[in-house]
């Protein structure tokens, strides 16, 4: 930067004007700054500038930014507050006008830009930015002392300056306030998704599902792509979020299709999307699922449900790792790991010829078969305690457990809607349940009545109402851990004919302390 005259008149407005727009034209702080300091130069003859930060945990001033001082004399420029001029600024919060460097005995030349140059020609000003009513830095520029001009007028419009710098930094702080806490939620909530869904979290202590828990174990970290095999509600989507979550690609998206939700025509425009004007109603431009999966994983549920045609294209993404969206020639490239599940013997629909053969076997890297309820008996009960927990904590119940009686229906049911069907009947007991136990009164219907499931044997009203007397009973000694008193006033009778009672179904009350 040259030293040279300053007009007469220079053109301050236009000069805000193009300030105005460097400062709010761009989110980079650092080039909008460097702007400033060129359009002081172009429009107001001030050299040698600069803006200098305060860094208010260590209280140190560093040169941020400096026109006309080098590189190496920039990182020169630090002080501490109150030191020198820009220092003294800083600390005051008050301006500084300097006709004649040489006289000034706090201005430090730190940086020694200045000491092949007579200082007696040279004045200095140094202006605060403010946010709010803190300090955040100064500008600092040079200009040639002629010994007419006021320097009032350059410090007011080196403040009016200041104030934009100042809002552009206030406003960047937020921007990026608001960014670290977007960043740090959005760590929280992967986090929060990990954990959620890991595959330790998968409930059963059953022979089978420890099997399942290896085989997910095994393939989580690869990029091997995964068919999930089992009758509807055994739980393939708590495993493809298992997998996914605990992946390589935990960080990237995990996008779900439900390929039996989507009409036929509609399939490819969804898994491979649309360019405008594709097809009658496609208005815009839409990325399709596997496009939005990029570098993460595909969850495609009911594969099984997938025309041939569909099929074929399917084929071709998993083999090339390219599509292209419907209506369009542009070959995009994707990089997808697919977990695929189905309900049906996809083996069998490949003899009938309704699956693909050459995409049943893309498919099939990792087969996980996942057992029905019925073939993990041992895992009723734990799933049950679970949807307890998990519906009492969401319906502000205290529900404490489920009655013998109960129990025996839960377990002989042949439950062939799977673990779903078992959450929702719990839902639905802990609706129906007013107390701290569950009853086999509180069970669906089919459970409580349903020869053909075995849950129940025909019997008399009286063998009835004595099998549920009994049942209450000791209920009631397994809540009062056998203290005939307690248990005698939870049913509400006195301990005479509780103790009756007892004798007469030959119950001990020692065997519930």
């Amino acid at each position: 930067m040259s030293e040279k005259t300053v007009n007469p008149k220079p053109d301050e407005i236009q000069c805000l004007y193009e300030i105005t727009k460097a400062i709010h034209g761009t989110l980079d702080l650092r080039k909008a700054l460097y702007k400033v300091l060129d359009l002081l130069e172009e429009y107001l003859g001030m050299s040698r500038g600069s803006i200098s930060l305060l860094n208010h945990e260590t209280r140190e001033i560093h040169i941020e930014v400096a026109h006309g001082i080098s590189s190496t004399a920039k990182t020169k420029g630090r002080y501490k507050l109150g030191e020198g001029i820009t220092g003294r600024v800083i600390e005051t919060g008050r301006p500084m006008a300097v006709p004649r460097l040489n006289e000034e005995p706090l201005f430090l030349d730190r940086t020694g830009s200045r000491s092949n140059i007579d200082k007696s020609k040279i004045a200095f000003f140094c202006v605060p930015i403010k946010d709010s009513n803190h300090v955040i830095g100064s500008l600092s520029v040079d200009r040639l002392f002629e010994g007419t001009e006021s320097p009032d007028e350059d410090v007011r419009l080196l403040s009016i300056i200041s104030i934009l710098i100042a809002q552009k930094v206030a406003m960047l702080e937020q921007i990026n306030k608001e960014k670290d806490q977007l960043n740090t939620e959005n760590i929280r909530l992967k986090k929060e998704l990990g954990k959620k869904y890991s595959f330790s979290n998968i409930i059963g202590n059953s022979h089978k599902m420890q099997e399942v828990f290896h085989l997910i174990s095994q393939v989580a970290k690869s990029n091997a792509n995964v068919l999930l095999l089992g009758e509807s509600g055994t739980g393939k989507e708590l495993v493809a979020n298992a997998i996914h979550y605990n992946s390589l690609r935990t960080s990237n998206p995990f996008i779900k299709v439900n390929c039996a939700a989507l009409p036929g025509n509609l399939v490819e425009a969804e898994l491979f999307g649309y360019n405008k004007g594709a097809f009658t109603g496609a208005s815009m431009q839409k990325a399709g699922k596997f496009e939005l999966a990029h570098n993460g994983t595909i969850f495609l549920d009911e594969i099984g449900a997938l025309l041939l045609e569909s099929q074929a294209k399917l084929l071709r993404v998993i083999q090339e790792r390219e599509l292209e969206r419907l209506g369009g020639t542009k070959v995009i490239k994707v990089n997808v790991r697919i977990i695929a599940a189905t309900n049906i013997d996809l083996s069998d629909a490949v003899e009938k010829g309704t699956f693909r053969e050459d995409l049943f076997y893309r498919l099939n890297v990792y087969p996980i078969y996942l057992p029905s309820l019925k073939e993990r008996e041992a895992d009723v009960l734990m799933l049950a305690d679970f949807f307890l927990d998990k519906y009492s904590k969401e319906y502000g119940k205290d529900i404490k457990r489920i009655s013998t009686p109960a129990i025996d229906a839960l377990t002989r049911y042949h439950w062939p809607g799977n673990v779903r069907e078992l959450e929702n009947c719990l839902e639905r007991a802990v609706l129906l349940c007013d107390g701290q136990v569950i009853h086999s009164y509180h069970l669906p219907m089919t459970l409580q009545t349903a020869e053909d499931t075995g849950t129940q044997q025909s019997m008399s009203l009286e063998d009835s109402i004595a099998n549920f007397e009994r049942d209450m009973i000791i209920d009631s000694l397994k809540s009062s851990r056998g203290n005939m008193r307690k248990a005698a006033l939870a049913l509400k009778t006195t301990e005479r004919i509780f103790g009756y009672k007892v004798k007469k179904y030959e119950i001990d009350p020692r065997h519930y302390k």
